[in-house]
């Protein structure tokens, strides 16, 4: 291990044989490493769901269930499949071997090994790994970085339309669902009468104050200019028209503070509609009428239709 802050590895193994179990303990032991023992492919499977190693020395040869049947197992549970696996095998053939490597084994080791060679195939295994986390995590951030709406921190219509292509490729296009435009009330004039930096802050402002009334699990982002979007999916969509009123009444309950001893007075109006998500397209449509009539009603208020 590197250095006495590194993490320890949590290594699983899956023999039925306890004499090789005690022997690839020793050599793992020695090393540093945090070791778990399982007896049979379930037994394993079993301790995977508790302990969720970093990595899995599983034999092929066992009773209950073998090592390929084990790892079938293991790519059909999310929660499994990213666990490397070594392969474990007292088989001259390869043909198990080729077999286990075809269903995402990292590699294998052939019994009974030194215990260089399985320390050395176990770091490769582990660093892989964390190389594949970081690639991962890195991947990640930089896709928030392109949903995210910089100045506001709400997501942006990219974010929007992953939400949307997520939400269609798992079917069921009858689920409820509900849409609220969002737009701030004579947003130019704040910015030609206060400036673009102090039009800025009204929008960041305003951002929060919508998000805090929204609920968690809708997704909310700012749709361009000074327009916003809200989505809820789910039977909780019924219960949008309370939700849009709860927004404009959070913005205009109390001015915003966009200065030292400055505040301003700001609203919006809200537009909503409830259909279901394979209507989305025809639903943004509505949804920017019903906007546009709660603007010819007045400005700061909400408009919708069920």
């Amino acid at each position: 291990m590197d250095g006495a802050d590194s993490p320890v590895a949590t290594i699983l193994l899956v023999d039925d044989s306890r004499t090789i179990r005690q022997i690839l303990r020793n050599s793992l032991v020695g090393a540093g490493f945090t070791v778990l023992q399982a007896g049979d492919g379930q037994a394993g499977l079993e301790v995977m769901r508790a302990e969720h190693p970093d990595l899995v020395l599983l034999d092929i040869d066992m009773p209950v269930l073998n090592g390929l049947d084990t790892m079938r197992a293991m790519q059909s549970d999310p929660e499994l499949a990213e666990i490397p696996v070594l392969f474990l095998t007292a088989r001259t053939s390869g043909a198990d071997v080729a077999e286990g490597l075809g269903l995402g084994a990292r590699d294998y080791l052939r019994k009974p090994c030194e215990a260089d060679e399985l320390l050395a195939r176990v770091g490769a295994a582990l660093a892989r790994r964390q190389a594949e986390i970081e690639l991962s995590l890195k991947a990640q951030e930089l896709d928030d970085l392109s949903t995210t709406d910089q100045l506001t921190a709400l997501g942006n219509r990219r974010r929007w339309q992953v939400a949307v292509s997520q939400l269609q490729a798992r079917g069921d296009l009858s689920r409820p669902i509900a849409l609220a435009m969002i737009d701030i009330d004579h947003f130019k004039v704040i910015n030609d009468t206060m400036g673009h930096l102090d039009g800025d802050t009204v929008l960041t402002l305003v951002a929060r104050r919508l998000r805090n009334a929204a609920s968690d699990d809708d997704t909310l982002v700012r749709w361009g200019g000074e327009e916003f979007m809200l989505l809820r999916v789910g039977p909780e969509s019924a219960h949008i028209a309370h939700t849009a009123e709860e927004m404009r009444a959070s913005v205009c309950r109390w001015p915003l503070a966009v200065g030292i001893d400055r505040v301003v007075e700001v609203t919006v109006s809200v537009g909503w509609v409830t259909g279901s998500l394979g209507e989305m397209d025809h639903l943004l449509g509505l949804a920017d009428e019903r906007l546009y009539a709660a603007k010819a009603a007045g400005r700061n208020c909400v408009v919708g239709l069920a």
